[in-house]
């Protein structure tokens, strides 16, 4: 089993993570370039060795009801492949989207104008308001026309796309 020190190091190596103390000594970790609502990829380490990693979005770890995969008895190797894991489906991870990050353009979020939304497979739509109507396009391409904000929101978060965050 990896100490508490040991585990923190790992999870400190990954930059796109923010640590945060968290009470009885526990530390959590933050990904705030989530795509999604959830944010917390490493949840309530702890000196005595437990901790979780988010694994919500992954098939092949035992999850509590939260999405947590219990890390206690993990090896290094094992637990980078999971917290690189957890950070990648959080993510939205395509080349177009990488090159953007990278040349250091800013996501932004979807205001009561509309918006661009992405999926976990980085396709995506572009939410618009013309003439009273809600119009989803993908690329130039009309893709359904909603009467309200409420009802083109509930269709794409539906269909797996989220708003880009800033």
């Amino acid at each position: 089993m990896l100490s508490f020190d040991q585990k923190l190091n790992i999870l400190d190596s990954f930059p796109e993570l923010e640590r945060r103390s968290v009470s009885l000594g526990r530390v959590n970790y933050h990904f705030e370039g989530s795509a999604h609502e959830k944010k917390t990829v490493g949840y309530h380490l702890h000196p005595n060795g437990n901790g979780f990693i988010y694994g919500g979005l992954l098939e092949e770890y035992d999850k509590d009801q939260k999405g947590y995969v219990n890390i206690r008895d993990f090896s290094e190797p094992d637990l980078r492949n999971l917290v690189r894991q957890s950070i990648d489906s959080l993510a939205v991870r395509d080349e177009a989207q990488v090159e953007t990050a990278s040349s250091s353009a800013l996501l932004h979020k979807p205001s009561a104008s509309g918006g661009s939304w992405v999926n976990a497979e980085g396709h995506a739509l572009t939410l618009k308001c013309e003439d009273d109507l809600w119009y989803i396009y993908s690329g130039i391409q009309l893709e359904m026309v909603f009467e309200t904000l409420e009802e083109a929101g509930i269709y794409l978060e539906e269909e797996g796309f989220h708003p880009y965050k800033k």
